[in-house]
């Protein structure tokens, strides 16, 4: 990615003219502010190409970075409530939202103006090069449905560049059901699939390859296959009872493609099975030693090394991660934050709690050697690899190779500021992740972090067939056996999942994580460890979201109301501290007759989740701005327009779900 050149600085300033319509279908033709020779030659196609980037998370304006994306999650909480948990203050808003088609239309153009000549090899350059920019296309197109997907469920397939003609482009506002959009970015993908590159073109692992498409196929298809198993037989699946894209003439006699919803829900997981086991079986997890580097002398560890490394193209687990640069000015805050309070996001207790012991046993469970959570240190004792090593715990080095100028360094770790509201330097649950932490100081010099940020790892493609198969079973197979024995021995827990299963207790699992539910019910242990391996692996990487949507696991909150809670303040540790107040409309910390652990959402009183978080099944959705149906609208009655709200949701502007 360091290697662009003037027609990449071109192109970015072509986009930049197309910014100020880009919510809307109806932008004038590309074609209009670009020459017609351009996208003719190899090096066009990889300017352009490469400028999709900036889709990723890891490449958009990254801070934190993924570790902090979790929040909001029964795993992570930063410094302030999100509303979605506030039934009635989620609203309809007037404009904007996510229904905007403008990387759509980007990815559009470059396929409808290219693949012709490519057909025709009218394109010069290398042909290798030529097929692998054209796959990174049809990745990208696909990557931007599957975030319309997440967010709305049914949207409009546009394939097309479309003219400036309000009834063509009010036609094309029609939304296609899901199950249909998810047929088509898995078409893209396996596109993508046959024309990218075995490994990254230039050896970095900066650019997409091929195992790339082939996980996030198995991502997209899990995720589909999961939802309308568990959302089926209600609004939020095509033909469901009160699916609201029945009431367009459009959608009447809809047909699932397999023929059923089941049979839908098969083909999907056994997708997801087959592109993630290609994966899974072509790389292998970086090693743990177990060890925790305290000085020079400690042997590194490679693993831990894996999330802060300045080159991460030598991980064959990592299989997409975007490079920084001092040189170039590329940089970012992520070594300062993860040296303190990782900008103010912290892991919850129910996200501590479900890792398990290293003999394989919960918490909880006879025989198991918990110490308790008197002090952070009892916590991380003799448990799970993963929390052992990244949860971190006051008076631990973060520091070993010293700069030699200013910095913003945390050489020492201190003991959590809790009562701090700055995020920069508070700490809100009072545990902390070490993931993203790199022990160069230089790294922390005025916000000049230069270590890597992670896109996809191979070992979500272990967990991804590991659910998949089990969900189209009900069983686990010998290869979800062997990576399953894979993750725990890298995590250094008893690969006996047996055991686990055998002394897991469904109701206490189910009060602080919320994957223990499907539908407001409690899931099998079977099945909940699957989902408690993702949960751990996956810990601060930014898919919890996504998962907990896809398993309908938010239900239970409609009626029953969950805590967020934090480490253990009302007991030894509170003595770290002298200026604690509770009690009163100006409080620092929630007060002890509430619970023994810090809740960071309910101090004062004032909260509107003081009495916990809630939930609305219209959230699992989210709603379509007003001006979208207005701009698509005859006389400005919604109702005639091709788009529906989503389920619960009104055609009113301001107004929270029915």
């Amino acid at each position: 990615m360091k290697n662009t050149n003037k027609l990449h600085i071109v192109l970015v300033s072509l986009l930049m003219l197309m910014s100020c319509t880009e919510d809307y279908l109806d932008r004038p033709p590309l074609s209009s502010v670009t020459p017609e020779e351009y996208l003719q030659e190899e090096s066009q196609l990889a300017a352009y190409s490469v400028e999709m980037y900036g889709m990723l998370p890891s490449h958009a304006n990254w801070s934190f970075g993924t570790f902090g994306i979790d929040a909001d999650t029964d795993n992570m909480a930063d410094m302030s409530y999100n509303n979605r948990f506030v039934p009635g203050q989620w609203r309809v808003p007037q404009s904007g939202g996510n229904w905007s088609f403008s990387n759509i239309y980007r990815c559009n153009y470059f396929l409808n103006a290219v693949v012709p000549r490519w057909e025709n090899n009218e394109i010069i350059g290398n042909s290798a090069m030529i097929e692998h920019y054209i796959g990174e296309m049809y990745f990208f197109r696909a990557f931007e449905y599957f975030n319309k997907v997440m967010a709305f469920g049914d949207f409009p397939i546009v394939e097309e560049v479309l003219p400036d003609d309000l009834s063509i482009l009010t036609e094309a506002s029609q939304r296609m059901p899901q199950t249909e959009v998810v047929r088509f970015i898995l078409e893209d993908l396996d596109r993508a699939i046959e024309l990218l590159q075995t490994s990254s073109p230039d050896g970095s692992k900066n650019r997409l390859s091929r195992d790339c498409a082939l996980l996030f196929k198995s991502r997209v298809a899990l995720y589909e296959g999961t939802w309308l198993k568990y959302f089926q037989n209600t609004a939020f699946v095509p033909n469901g009872p009160g699916w609201p894209g029945a009431e367009k003439s459009y959608n009447q006699g809809y047909m699932y493609p397999s023929g059923d919803i089941n049979s839908e829900i098969n083909w999907l997981l056994d997708q997801a099975m087959e592109a993630s086991e290609e994966v899974a079986s072509a790389h292998s997890l970086i090693a743990n030693n177990g060890v925790l580097q305290q000085s020079l002398t400690d042997a590194n560890n490679q693993y831990f090394d894996m999330f802060s490394d300045v080159d991460m193209s030598g991980y064959d687990e990592v299989l997409l991660w975007r490079d920084y640069d001092r040189g170039l000015g590329v940089t970012h805050n992520v070594p300062v934050y993860a040296q303190l309070g990782n900008n103010g996001v912290g892991l919850t207790k129910g996200m501590v709690d479900s890792f398990l012991m290293s003999n394989g046993l919960p918490i909880y469970a006879s025989g198991s050697g918990y110490q308790g959570d008197d002090y952070i240190s009892d916590v991380r004792e003799n448990r799970d690899g993963r929390l052992w090593l990244f949860l971190k715990e006051p008076d631990q080095v973060n520091v070993l190779y010293e700069a030699s100028e200013g910095d913003h360094a945390t050489p020492i770790e201190p003991i959590p500021d809790i009562t701090n509201s700055n995020p920069e330097q508070g700490y809100s649950t009072g545990y902390t992740i070490r993931k993203g932490l790199s022990y160069d100081q230089a790294q922390t010099v005025n916000g000049g972090g230069a270590t890597g940020s992670i896109v996809f790892r191979a070992v979500e493609a272990y967990l991804n067939y590991m659910e998949a198969s089990y969900e189209r079973t009900g069983g686990i197979n010998g290869t979800a056996a062997q990576y399953w024995h894979a993750i725990r021995q890298r995590a250094m827990v008893n690969i006996d999942y047996q055991a686990t299963i055998s002394a897991t207790n469904m109701n206490i699992e189910g009060q602080g994580d919320w994957g223990a539910y499907s539908g407001g019910t409690l899931i099998a242990p079977t099945l909940y460890n699957i989902r408690r391996e993702r949960r751990n692996e996956l810990m601060a990487e930014g898919l919890r979201y996504m998962d907990l949507k896809r398993w309908r696991a938010m239900d239970q909150m409609v009626n029953d109301p969950y805590h967020i809670e934090g480490f253990k303040l009302w007991g030894p540790m509170q003595d770290w501290y002298d200026d604690l107040t509770y009690g009163t409309g100006t409080s620092n910390v929630s007060a002890p007759s509430t619970s023994e652990y810090l809740r960071p959402y309910e101090k004062t009183g004032n909260e509107l989740v003081y009495n916990g978080y809630r939930w609305n099944m219209a959230h699992y959705l989210e709603p379509i701005a007003i001006q979208h149906f207005l701009i698509t609208s005859e006389g400005n009655n919604v109702d005639s327009s091709p788009i529906y709200q989503n389920p619960n949701w009104p055609t009113t502007a301001n107004q929270g779900p029915q």
